[in-house]
């Protein structure tokens, strides 16, 4: 019998972030407020959270329940992130790519001489599953430590029904990892080259047989699709995703990346929990959005990483009334971080957001991207006892500086499972 884990107590926050509030997005004015507690301590029994508030209240709490104590040493105390996009299962790193883009070559020439998804869907292919999931668990290593404990994961690098059923499997064997693991099918990705000039039999074939065979095996979450010049069109597009919502599948949209098309209205018309990239978004897009419960995903790492200068209009999006969130993009190709401090650094200087705005929008809004956020996202009773411990004294540090990882410490419901040092436990 394995001996019930002892509470957790950490004591001596100095600056406690709650996100408090209901489960739901926040937007305008309210997606600067953190609900920040000063003096505070965090209690948590059985990986949820009892207490989250002012230390003697809740100190008072942990009185005769031999918790295991953390001083967290007058430092800043958040929610662990939750990033709501990523592209976990790869083979090789596109170095390639990198230096011909560092040679003056854009994305879609890139693409054209071999390179760019198509590289990776070989890699994949080639690659057996033990091999994707030792690279898998060694990239969920790296996003603990930088203080994410909640992430989604896309396939949709293998583009053959084996090859992606060997994507969606090994996500679901990662399940066993710490950090909870939200599995989104990106089948719609580009096109595969057995279907070269035949986008349409593709989306036929997807919507016919293997979106139902994903539905009985449970083995995703979401239905994604690339919504843009090179891949889907918008007929395309809302063909797919109305096939994968009539499965019951929840939706999301690669949208608005490289060119305006349309993908992020037709996300608000379908009910897509979230519409990502954005970064041609127009003040129509914005408007719908503002109108509806789709979340505006901001993914500034890919924009960095390929050197443009085009930003999400994140203060647009904002004062229009949007929810926003900020993810990281984890992929080989277009982003290879798993740092979400430094997305919320690049968030607020490149995007103009605040970095309560960006706190918030890596968190709480996160979760609402991901439909987590009754479960995680803030730091309040009966949810999931995610917290991470920074090097900091004051939140604005975490936007302040960048290019360092800020975590000293974060617990996965409860559990310490990364820390800098040992010196702080008792």
């Amino acid at each position: 019998m394995t001996p019930p884990r002892r509470p957790l107590l950490i004591r001596k926050i100095g600056e406690l972030v709650t996100l408090a509030g209901p489960p739901a997005p926040r937007r305008g004015a309210l997606l600067g407020e953190l609900g920040i507690v000063k003096h505070a301590a965090l209690l948590a029994q059985g990986g949820t959270l009892l207490a989250a508030g002012p230390s003697e209240e809740v100190e008072r709490r942990a009185l005769g329940l031999d918790a295991v104590e953390y001083d967290a040493a007058n430092r800043v105390v958040l929610p662990g992130f939750v990033d709501s996009h990523t592209h976990l299962i790869f083979g090789p790193a596109r170095l390639l790519d990198f230096e011909m883009r560092l040679a003056g070559a854009d994305y879609h020439a890139i693409a054209a001489a071999g390179g760019g998804i198509r590289a990776s869907m070989r890699g994949v292919r080639d690659a057996d599953a033990v091999a994707l999931e030792r690279g898998a668990r060694a990239h969920l290593d790296g996003f603990a430590r930088h203080g994410t404990t909640t992430l989604e994961a896309k396939s949709g690098y293998a583009l053959d029904r084996d090859n992606e059923l060997k994507t969606l499997l090994v996500l679901r064997r990662l399940g066993a990892h710490p950090l909870d693991i939200v599995p989104t099918y990106l089948g719609a990705h580009i096109v595969p080259p057995e279907f070269e000039a035949r986008a349409d039999e593709y989306i036929t074939w997807i919507a016919r047989h293997f979106l139902p065979e994903l539905a009985a095996a449970h083995l995703a979450r979401f239905v994604d699709v690339y919504c843009d010049r090179g891949a889907y069109t918008l007929a395309q597009s809302r063909r797919y995703l109305e096939a994968a919502r009539a499965l019951g599948f929840a939706l999301k949209i690669h949208a608005e990346q490289f060119e305006a098309t349309g993908a992020a209205r037709l996300a608000v018309e379908l009910g897509a929990v979230s519409a990502d990239h954005l970064e041609q978004a127009t003040a129509a897009d914005a408007a719908a959005l503002a109108a509806s419960q789709t979340v505006a995903t901001l993914l500034p790492g890919s924009v960095f990483h390929l050197a443009l200068d085009r930003y999400a209009p994140a203060r647009m999006l904002i004062e229009a009334g949007a929810a926003v969130a900020l993810a990281t993009d984890f992929n080989p190709g277009t982003s290879p971080t798993l740092s979400m401090p430094m997305i919320v650094a690049l968030a607020c200087r490149m995007m103009r957001m605040t970095p309560a705005e960006a706190i918030t929008a890596a968190t709480i809004n996160g979760a609402c991207a991901l439909g987590r956020a009754a479960q995680c996202g803030s730091l309040e009773a009966g949810k999931d006892a995610d917290a991470i411990v920074l090097n900091a004294t004051d939140h604005r540090e975490l936007a302040y500086y960048y290019g360092i990882n800020p975590v000293a410490a974060t617990f996965k419901r409860g559990r310490l499972i990364y820390s800098e040092s040992e010196v702080a436990q008792t």
